[in-house]
């Protein structure tokens, strides 16, 4: 069985990274993009970026899946979205 690290190794190469001085710049170009910050509650309420929506790390999958107690709709609808993840670690 993968660990998370596997499966992070596996798809990190499909994945587009973004700088944080960026971010701003990008949104205005694609207003369509969903702006996911998976850190923890405490950490998302000390220092929110404007427009984003949070679910930490740890209900990540239910969050963007439909008949969830955590779903949170905007993101399980966003499927065919652009999405940039802001995390602490960066992974």
């Amino acid at each position: 069985m993968k660990k998370f690290t596997d499966l992070i190794e596996d798809i990190v190469g499909n994945i587009e990274e973004i700088f944080p001085w960026d971010v701003e710049e990008h949104i205005k170009n694609n207003p369509d993009t969903l702006l996911l910050d998976i850190r923890e509650a405490e950490e998302y309420k000390l220092a929110k970026i404007p427009n984003s929506i949070n679910a930490p790390r740890g209900i990540l999958e239910s969050s963007c899946d439909w008949g969830y107690d955590d779903t949170i709709p905007e993101l399980a609808a966003a499927r065919d979205r652009e999405i940039i993840v802001v995390c602490r670690s960066g992974n």
